[in-house]
């Protein structure tokens, strides 16, 4: 039983919240969300309405000295005015608690702020690299590795994450490949839909859950060239059939809030464009969350040469649906002398500031504004046992298996001499990937440290060569050193004498991520240099690739016996790789992404068009082809080995003729013919022969993950409807037209069975 003083204490603390609830009417927790965002804009003022839709990034220690003067000084009188909605980047329950208190206690109606932060693959205790997560296809893993960010974030007293990142892209130049799922819409979908679910679990209000942020709205991974903040221009049948669906899914599983683009969209900005924000995503598909700008692209529409200055680009942005303005400082400086002069309208405020406020009131901030701010809680969340357990889990479900020659894999456990090569081998830093702002370098597990707990075999490291020289820091360029061989050696030695070589090469994780986006996409450094000595002193060889992006590797897929494609895989990296090299966890991953032959193939994509002209149908040099080098990727879309086999066989469709809105079953029969339990991703793609709008040469529109014993057998069922069998036209409109349809499944993009189906 509770203490009689307690009791009276929670007495006491109910009589002065119901005080304070009947003193400030939008504090009655008994009344609606919509009552109270009602009753609380009827108490704001026009700054005060337009403070909600300001965010600054807060870039000093709140619990220390406050600063004399400056922008940090700017940013604590508009906090205290009451003219701040958001911040971002303030982490930790003490700092957070301090901000808020000031927001809550100091101001005149005590708004709480609503506090962002990139959780991108985690927080502290780093899951891979969303990329690597996708080549999973494990949709529940995916889910439970964004609720440990989620955990780990909140516990901080962060209560927005700015993810996920659901860009389709096709060109794995652009460095920020590495946050989103790959380059198919269908696969995005489903992953953008258990991130979301991830970080907002089934009830926002939990303390241990947060707010989403589907971005970057629209079109971000189509950026020209693969550069950074470049322009896209692509159709409408690609945005609506490619870019989209994944918002659309995130949107359906009620994500809360979307970023926009850096990008141009047909010659506008993203942040300026309303044909994005008013018609589709607050329009045709009734988003009743709020959109925030990315970092300062309000103040970029000036320099796209879309606004004159910052009072039109305000003007502009606010027309067209951006909601909060993330450190541009030009909705605080601008808006309230637009709204007076009757430049914009008072009802686009009023529609933006209800959409903060009601994201606010969800996370149920009102009622307890330091629910984020328990210091114990943060010191047993992060990093956690249970959170490490659970991204080792990740990590070895998104490992791929790229080539397995001569069975090099999994390793003896016993009875080897291993040498172990490259920098990366070594590196505690490297693996966790870009995008990791809250964790500490060195946290890592290293291979090394990995393979070093398997005791029964000789192991020698020896790193070869350096991938980087110079600090590595988030801001920082690297430097790549690639004159030093002086290494090259020793590591030849280590080689010759071994039985199997185990080379970790790959790119630093820093050399991928925002701003990072390279033309030439091999290894970096004189890496390939070192791998070609080392073939020719032991050509067992297990090549490990560390990257955030897929890799042209023409050479070592040609000749390397072995090849894992291990991404950057979080905090307990080195762990997971050992697990699969020594088979205590037998791959299960697949490429959600082509791998190139070279750079001159991108964009190069499983889902593309046949042409006019597909095939050498008559012998000459006129269809659609390269002279020096074939059309299809080196890695498939789809690709992932086991150290298992599995056989495909009697792909049935349930009958010739379909009615449209009939569901289609089509099963497949699959067995496990090898000498190891495994996974296996059955995949099932199809084509539309022939329609309004021509339809790629296949489209996933289904897959299934499932575990097969040794010998087992198993008929996986698929049903197709209207969902999958329709596209969207030039007007967004969605069709299920009639006609022939080809049938695909298999165990990647291309070793399929074949069969096809009517649809009347």
């Amino acid at each position: 039983m509770k203490s009689r003083n307690t009791i009276i204490g929670l007495f006491s603390l109910f009589v002065v919240a119901n005080a304070y609830a009947q003193r400030k009417p939008h504090l009655d927790s008994k009344k609606t969300i919509e009552e109270r965002i009602t009753l609380l804009m009827n108490e704001m003022t026009v700054e005060e309405k337009v403070g909600q839709m300001n965010q600054y990034n807060w870039s000093w220690d709140v619990t220390g000295p406050a600063p004399k003067g400056g922008v940090s000084k700017l940013k604590l009188d508009h906090l205290r005015q009451g003219w701040v909605g958001s911040l971002l980047s303030v982490r930790g329950a003490k700092e957070v608690r301090a901000v808020q208190k000031i927001a809550v206690e100091e101001t005149r109606l005590g708004i709480p702020l609503i506090i962002g932060f990139d959780v991108i693959h985690g927080y502290k205790t780093l899951s891979p690299i969303p990329l690597a997560e996708a080549a999973s296809w494990d949709l529940e893993a995916i889910r439970k590795s964004t609720a440990i960010a989620a955990a780990e974030a909140s516990a901080a007293g962060i209560n927005w994450a700015f993810g996920p990142n659901v860009d389709i892209s096709r060109d794995p130049r652009w460095g920020r490949i590495m946050e989103a799922a790959g380059e198919d819409p269908y696969l995005g979908s489903k992953i953008a839909t258990a991130r979301v679910k991830g970080f907002q679990g089934d009830n926002l209000a939990e303390n241990n859950t947060i707010a989403a942020c589907a971005k970057h709205f629209a079109a971000y991974g189509f950026v020209e060239s693969g550069r950074e903040y470049n322009t896209v221009d692509i159709s409408n049948a690609t945005l609506y059939n490619v870019v989209l669906p994944p918002f659309k899914a995130a949107k359906d599983a009620g994500v809360r809030t979307m970023m926009n683009a850096f990008n141009l969209l047909n010659g506008i900005p993203a942040t300026s464009n309303s044909f994005l924000q008013r018609d589709i995503l607050k329009g045709k598909w009734d988003f009743d969350g709020f959109v925030v700008s990315d970092w300062a692209s309000i103040k970029e529409t000036v320099t796209h040469g879309f606004a004159k200055d910052g009072s039109e680009a305000v003007q502009k942005s606010v027309m067209a649906g951006s909601d909060m303005d993330m450190e541009s400082y030009l909705y605080v400086a601008e808006l309230v002398k637009l709204v007076n002069d009757k430049k914009v309208k008072i009802e686009l405020v009023d529609d933006a500031v209800r959409r903060i406020l009601r994201v606010k009131y969800e996370l149920g901030l009102f009622d307890d504004p330091y629910k984020y701010c328990d210091e114990a809680r943060e010191k047993t969340t992060i990093g956690s046992q249970f959170n490490n357990e659970g991204v080792l889990d990740m990590a070895k479900k998104s490992i791929v298996l790229l080539k397995n020659e001569n069975q090099l894999l999994p390793l003896k456990k016993s009875g080897q001499k291993i040498a172990l090569i490259g920098a990366l081998a070594n590196d505690k830093t490297s693996p966790l990937g870009s995008w990791r702002i809250a964790s500490n370098d060195n946290t890592a597990v290293s291979v090394l440290e990995g393979m070093q707990k398997y005791k029964g075999n000789q192991l020698t490291y020896d790193k070869g060569t350096d991938v980087t020289v110079g600090k590595t820091t988030f801001v920082q360029e690297l430097e790549f050193n690639t004159t030093d061989k002086s290494g090259f050696e020793a590591a030849k030695n280590a080689a010759q004498n071994a039985d199997v070589v185990v080379m970790v090469l790959g790119e630093h994780g820093f050399q991928s991520g925002e701003g990072r986006s390279r033309t030439n996409i091999d290894l970096p450094g004189n890496q390939q240099e070192l791998l070609e000595e080392i073939f020719k002193v032991n050509k067992n060889i297990v090549l490990v690739l560390n990257n955030g992006r897929p890799l042209t590797i023409p050479w070592a897929s040609e000749n390397i016996p072995t090849i894992v494609e291990a991404w950057q895989l979080g905090t307990q990296s080195g762990n997971a790789i050992a697990e699969v090299l020594y088979g205590d966890y037998n791959p299960s991953g697949k490429l959600p992404i082509s791998f190139p032959r070279n750079v001159g193939q991108i964009p190069i994509y499983y889902n593309h068009f046949g042409t006019g002209r597909p095939v050498n149908s008559d012998t000459n040099v006129f269809w659609s082809h390269y002279s020096d080098v074939e059309n299809t990727p080196l890695y498939v879309f789809g690709h992932g080995l086991s150290y298992t086999s599995f056989g495909y066989s009697n792909l049935k469709i349930n009958k010739a003729v379909f009615e449209k809105d009939e569901p289609v079953k089509v099963s497949v029969t699959v067995t496990n013919t090898g000498k190891y339990e495994g996974k296996e991703v059955v995949q099932l793609y199809i084509r539309d022969l022939n329609g309004s709008l021509v339809r790629p040469v296949k489209e996933l529109k289904g897959f299934e993950l499932v575990n097969l014993k040794i010998g087992e057998t198993k008929i996986i069922n698929f049903t197709l409807t209207n969902a999958e069998l329709g596209f969207f036209d030039n007007n967004g409109n969605y069709l299920v037209e009639s006609g022939m349809f080809k049938v695909f499944v298999g165990t990647n993009s291309n070793d399929v069975l074949e069969s096809e189906f009517e649809l009347k």
